[in-house]
């Protein structure tokens, strides 16, 4: 099944990534988010960065009028009715996101594929919720999306051989790099990568160090590109907190249990990049 008209629910920083990555590979795009208004935001910030490309000479300018032009600001969910594929990228909740399943799998064709970027929900559980789980999957996408070449893609018990092929040949259309995981809390990238990030967190919380050198330390020593630290800042602390929650919860092993400096910056609103103060304050030039 070739996916030609590409349905975006959720046009953050994942979303908006997904789309503008569409959008460039020669795929009609349809963005939606919880309004109208915050959808066109999404296509604004795709504007800009491919912008920023064509001052680079990354990008030609008729080839980002080109992509633009293919993306369509949904006016509500309904607009996804022609749509051979949906990708959601809204918040890391699992009630959340199988409430909107069950939207979408009631509007959507009954041949189109159901796909989230969730990066630690189980694709079974919010398969069993539509009445086509076996074209429900996971295609999870790494932050910044039009930067990170790697796309996890993630089989539920009931996903069929189509399902998972048709995403793998939308992957490469992508430009991306595939791995497959089994339906397995936090799958690959994550079942790694938050312990090490929460680890860091309770090493900050014990005094070990400051969070600057916390991150030196890694970066230097063990050759990282990013200090967990700001890595943590940078995907959201509210995500870091969801994705360990998931692990202790699903593997059961108190190893994964969030260190409490972490749910404390959650509760204080302190979520990183985003909300402008996480581990470091992003309302003044570091």
């Amino acid at each position: 099944m070739a996916v030609r008209t590409l349905a975006v629910v959720g046009a953050g920083q994942m979303g908006g990534g997904i789309a503008q990555v569409a959008a460039q590979a020669g795929i009609d795009v349809i963005l939606a988010d919880a309004t109208p208004e915050l959808a066109q935001k999404g296509v604004d910030r795709i504007s800009a960065a491919l912008a920023k490309l064509v001052e680079k000479g990354k990008l030609e300018a008729a080839a980002r009028s080109a992509a633009l032009a293919r993306i369509k600001v949904a006016k509500a969910l309904e607009d996804f009715g022609g749509a051979d594929m949906s990708v959601e990228a809204v918040v890391e909740n699992q009630a959340a996101k199988e409430a909107l399943f069950r939207k979408l799998d009631a509007i959507l064709p009954p041949q189109a594929i159901l796909a989230t970027n969730t990066s630690s929900i189980s694709i079974t559980a919010i398969a069993a919720v539509t009445r086509r789980p076996a074209q429900v999957v996971g295609m999870h996408f790494m932050n910044p999306v039009p930067v990170m070449q790697l796309v996890e893609v993630i089989r539920g018990l009931q996903t069929s051989d189509a399902t998972y092929q048709a995403v793998l040949d939308l992957a490469k259309k992508l430009g991306k790099t595939t791995v497959t995981s089994r339906d397995s809390p936090a799958f690959i990238v994550n079942r790694i990568l938050i312990p090490l990030l929460n680890e860091a967190c309770f090493a900050l919380q014990e005094g070990l160090a400051s969070a600057e050198d916390i991150d030196t330390a890694v970066k230097l020593g063990l050759n990282h590109p990013m200090g967990p630290l700001t890595l943590a800042d940078f995907v959201g602390l509210d995500t870091c907190l969801s994705i360990a929650e998931v692990l202790q919860r699903e593997l059961g092993d108190d190893k994964y249990r969030p260190a409490p400096i972490l749910r404390q910056y959650v509760a204080a609103g302190w979520l990183g990049r985003k909300s402008g103060r996480g581990f470091y304050d992003y309302s003044k030039p570091r």
